[in-house]
């Protein structure tokens, strides 16, 4: 990993210091911990590849886009780019004692399977805690993937491990689809899921212009009822409650990770008017814009 950035959110870009030839890297938390500096890892960071943790040991606390996620035996966590965490720590904010493995890939590494896209593409959980059936299973699965990974630096073969690599990978990401179904509550069957996705996918595109239901639906050629319908099914939430979560949840990041004023941000959201943007922040997350930015200081 290669750390850059500002002051209180460091962008952290893929770069594994093995120097093999795959777009992936097995390493526990310890030796995590080593290489960054302490004053990195105690700070929120922001990464542009996957990573995936299971945590086998040892207790913290993980921030993950500004929501902490306890840890201990069984934790798995996954983030996907563009996602803020600070590194797991106790309670004394240092970086926690765990015997965790983790997974370090870039979006391109696994395999093109349509079971795993909506994995990858970040709509779906970042944290569960496995039934001890299914922590073996991905013990296991995380196991083979270490030990195959550390033959990369003695043999020749290297094509033929980092393809049995990525297949390893696809049929981890498999494993936590599986999680993301049982977790998730139905969309109304096959057609209430496409439309569930039609929508979170246009809103990753769009949520900085609109956060109108009716110009979402206009677009997917559908009718609001029906957006909101399946926004319920999957999630809980109506379609208007999920885009204005996705705009308070970027105007998180910006407030954390840049210098822009408050009304720059809010601008750069769609809000002509300060005020508007400070009260609509106020609504989704409960703290000012200023409060806010001053915490994360």
């Amino acid at each position: 990993m290669v750390e850059s950035g500002q002051r209180d959110v460091i962008d952290i870009a893929y770069d594994n210091p093995d120097r093999l030839p795959a777009g992936l890297e097995v390493l526990t938390f310890t030796a995590l911990k080593s290489r960054l500096r302490c004053s990195v890892a105690r700070r929120p960071s922001r990464l542009d590849f996957h990573q995936v943790m299971l945590v086998r040991g040892g207790k913290g606390t993980a921030m993950v886009d500004f929501v902490a996620h306890p840890c201990t035996r069984g934790t798995l966590l996954h983030l996907r780019p563009g996602q803020v965490q600070r590194l797991p720590s106790d309670a004394r904010g240092r970086p926690a004692d765990l015997d965790a493995v983790l997974l370090l890939f870039t979006a391109d590494f696994p395999p093109p399977l349509p079971a795993t896209r909506e994995v990858l593409d970040g709509f779906g959980p970042v944290a569960w805690q496995l039934a001890p059936t299914e922590f073996d299973a991905f013990d296991r699965a995380v196991a083979e993937l270490a030990a195959e990974y550390g033959t990369l630096r003695s043999e020749q073969l290297h094509e033929l491990t980092g393809a049995l690599l990525c297949q390893l990978v696809g049929a981890l990401l498999i494993r936590l689809a599986r999680l993301a179904d049982r977790g998730e509550p139905s969309a109304s069957g096959p057609h209430g899921a496409e439309v569930y996705l039609a929508f979170r996918r246009e809103l990753e595109r769009s949520f900085a212009t609109s956060r109108s239901v009716e110009d979402y639906a206009a677009r997917l050629g559908y009718s609001p009822r029906t957006l909101t319908r399946a926004c319920l099914a999957a999630t809980g939430r109506s379609a208007k409650q999920l885009a204005d979560a996705r705009v308070a949840l970027q105007a998180q990041r910006l407030l954390a990770h840049t210098e822009l004023p408050v009304a720059a941000i809010g601008r750069a959201l769609g809000f002509s008017e300060a005020t508007n943007f400070g009260k609509f922040f106020a609504r989704e997350t409960g703290r000012t814009p200023g409060e806010f930015r001053r915490a994360q200081r």
